[in-house]
């Protein structure tokens, strides 16, 4: 018999467990993806009774079969630095084992730290004072949310304490847009089909751009935002994880290391920005009205936008500056990576007249862009250049592709639910690993730096803007261009 297993969940009365990971979890019952003995254990300081419990996370639409799933579903109120509490979960745990014929401590246990990061190590820290980090025949695994650290300091010294703990293929860092189908595609894309990955290099690609847009301000979050800021909460995790899987060399086998091993290669080899060079790389904007938002200091100087040229020194991508761009307040939402390939050196098109080549200037001719969308909407473009019916010679952009929604009848499954049952069963391709994350934070620490020594405010930008004027000219002194969403504010 399959040994029972437990999902605990740390923070549970937090908005993350209602929204995302009760349902993902319900969705993998659904599917009969979980095990056959299991329950969740939600933990956290708010007083709940298990059926209280089940109401707060139970969907407005209650969908068939939610009584059965709930009865699943359980509460256990403590603090996270309470020894005692931390007792009676182990209690807990024993007793379910024990119901179902199995060793009490023998069942498998995957705890996912959903609390506030400066909780990360309390959790850790009782968790093997209760002697919840061991048993005697089931596995022990723990999830940890982002961020992961403030700066590369406070990384390592989590990472340090963490792994006092648990071993390194016992623990999995999730970022969910790793989750994602589009995310997961990109390596597909390129090594399943041969007529792109011999494309993939500085020869033919000329510049890469990677856009993480919200439309929304911060929502109710600005304890926790103005403390953290675009570059801690976006970059250092979504778009470098993103940067990477584009960036990185073919993996010997699809396995979690060999994977993770090319990740670490790429974020290894991002050329370190000076101090000195930090205002011509990185553009730092604060959108109008954001110090009026509720938690906000008045004369706060965190950025709700970054937009930033990277260059990473291997022979493969050597010469071609990835653009990096996210913020909220934004025109839209949206996540999408476009490969801007570089223009045939042929002078054809250039000899167009203006009546035979009417968009844009005499002569230009738009490059082929291949775009990875990302959300909403999740898919893969390809834009080209075609020659319309009719006399003269000219080329019309045209768009090929394909979208999830249209092919498969429904939109991709939401990352939790991937992330989660490849916890469950011990999968850490799409998990982040220590020196990946210490890597990343060493890419985006100087930045932090050098924003704390100066007594430069952030750059203003409209509310529904693409962001503030100077990041144009930081594509537009590489000869590039923003796409989508045209010119900044």
């Amino acid at each position: 018999m399959d040994a029972p297993t437990s999902v605990v969940i740390f923070g549970a009365s937090g908005d993350l467990t209602s929204r995302k990971l009760v349902p993902a979890i319900f969705s993998l019952w659904e599917a009969g993806a979980l095990p056959g003995e299991w329950e969740a254990v939600g933990f956290g300081r708010r007083p709940l009774s298990d059926d209280e419990f089940r109401r707060s996370v139970r969907p407005e639409a209650v969908p068939e079969g939610w009584a059965e799933f709930a009865a699943h579903l359980h509460y256990r109120h403590g603090g996270y630095d309470d020894p005692a509490s931390y007792e009676a979960l182990a209690e807990q745990l024993d007793a379910f084992d024990a119901s179902h014929g199995a060793e009490p401590g023998a069942g498998n246990r995957l705890y996912y730290l959903a609390t506030p990061p400066d909780v990360f190590p309390v959790v850790v820290d009782r968790l093997e004072e209760a002697g919840l980090h061991r048993g005697t025949i089931g596995w022990r695994r723990v999830i940890v949310e982002k961020p992961f650290g403030r700066d590369l300091e406070s990384a390592r010294a989590l990472n340090a304490r963490i792994l006092q703990t648990f071993r390194e293929d016992q623990v999995f860092r999730i970022d969910h847009y790793l989750g994602k189908e589009t995310v997961q595609n990109i390596l597909a894309f390129r090594l399943g089909n041969g007529i792109f990955e011999p494309l993939w290099n500085r020869n033919y690609i000329d510049y890469v751009q990677i856009l993480v847009a919200e439309s929304l301000g911060v929502e109710g979050r600005g304890g926790y935002y103005d403390h953290a800021g675009a570059l801690r909460d976006m970059v250092q995790n979504h778009l470098l994880q993103l940067l990477a899987l584009v960036a990185m060399e073919p993996p010997g086998t699809f396995t979690a290391d060999a994977v993770r091993n090319e990740k670490v290669k790429v974020l290894q080899c991002i050329r370190p920005i000076a101090p000195g060079e930090v205002d011509r790389y990185v553009v730092r904007g604060q959108y109008e009205g954001y110090r009026d938002e509720p938690g906000i200091a008045p004369d706060s100087t965190t950025e709700t936008y970054v937009a930033m040229q990277l260059a990473i020194d291997t022979w493969r991508w050597s010469g071609v500056p990835f653009f990096l761009r996210t913020g909220k307040a934004l025109p839209e939402r949206r996540t999408e990576i476009c490969i801007v390939f570089r223009q045939p050196p042929l002078t054809l098109f250039a000899k167009a007249t203006p009546a035979e080549q009417p968009e844009g200037p005499p002569g230009q001719v738009e490059p082929t862009v291949l775009t990875l969308r990302i959300q909403p909407d999740e898919g893969i473009s390809l834009r080209l250049g075609l020659k319309p019916p009719g006399a003269g010679m000219r080329l019309a952009p045209v768009q090929l592709g394909f979208s999830y929604r249209s092919r498969f009848g429904r939109d991709a499954p939401d990352a939790y639910e991937r992330l989660l049952l490849d916890a469950l069963s011990g999968d850490a391709t799409l998990f982040i690993r220590g020196d990946e994350a210490e890597a990343a934070w060493t890419a985006v620490t100087p930045i932090l730096e050098a924003w704390a020594s100066s007594d430069r405010a952030p750059e203003p930008y409209p509310e529904g803007s693409w962001g503030p004027a100077a990041a144009d000219a930081l594509v537009k002194e590489e000869h590039c261009e923003w796409r989508p969403g045209g010119d900044a504010a």
